[in-house]
């Protein structure tokens, strides 16, 4: 089980930090992502983590989004600096025991983010200009 919190609405150029609370699993353990959906748009995977701790993030986090964990309180987090008014979505911890992670790392880009296995019920960032 993942629950998501830390959204909020926050202004340009702000700071935020999502935390995912992971029951069940170990983080350290799996492959764990953040995925985002805007209004209106499709699911865009953000940032990844595997049990390696290899990182990947999209482009246009690199620089301003990172992602932790901390295996002893077994939370996942994504430390969100420079907010843009095009990060606003809903923004959800997403897991799974498959290669999903390593996947990214081989292709060069995230798979879809329908084959993770485990989903939060997500938390909202909102960032005016």
């Amino acid at each position: 089980r993942l629950v998501e919190s830390g959204g909020d609405s926050v202004q340009a150029g702000g700071t935020l930090v999502l935390s995912c609370a992971a029951s069940g699993q170990p983080v350290s353990n799996i492959c764990m992502a953040w995925v985002r959906q805007a209004p209106g748009k499709e699911r865009e995977a953000v940032t990844a983590m595997d049990s390696d701790g290899t990182i990947e993030s999209i482009v246009s986090v690199k620089g301003r989004f990172t992602v932790s964990r901390d295996n002893d309180e077994n939370i996942l987090f994504l430390h969100m600096n420079n907010l843009r008014p095009e990060d606003t979505a809903t923004y959800y911890c997403a897991a799974t025991l498959g290669s999903w992670c390593s996947k990214w790392h081989l292709w060069g880009q995230a798979p879809g983010s329908a084959t993770l296995d485990t989903w939060g019920s997500g938390t909202l960032v909102t960032v005016t200009s």
